[in-house]
């Protein structure tokens, strides 16, 4: 049970930060909730290949994490979008 939480943690890391470059433009919200929306997409992410059947393989999980990443991007996308004021994919700010 630890080491899910902390592989969680890890991978919703580095899938936030990865959704994060792959967006255009600045997205105007924290590594904190870069984070969290990372750490939410790899459990979601987790929970969706798990129920696919593509959560376990004899390797590298690729098909979970390709999913993890693209719910990170998608979360990344609301956030941002759902933040008064600040700027969003192609740099122009909402009024």
């Amino acid at each position: 049970m630890l080491w899910s939480i902390i592989s969680a943690i890890v991978i919703g890391a580095i899938v936030g930060a990865l959704a994060r470059l792959i967006i255009p433009g600045r997205q105007g919200i924290s590594m904190a909730l870069t984070l969290i929306v990372g750490i939410a997409a790899a459990l979601i992410g987790t929970l969706i290949a798990g129920a696919l059947g593509i959560a376990n393989t004899g390797g590298i999980d690729w098909w979970e994490h390709i999913l993890q990443l693209a719910l990170a991007v998608v979360g990344v996308l609301l956030v941002t979008q759902m933040r008064p004021g600040k700027t969003h994919p192609g740099g122009t700010t909402r009024t």
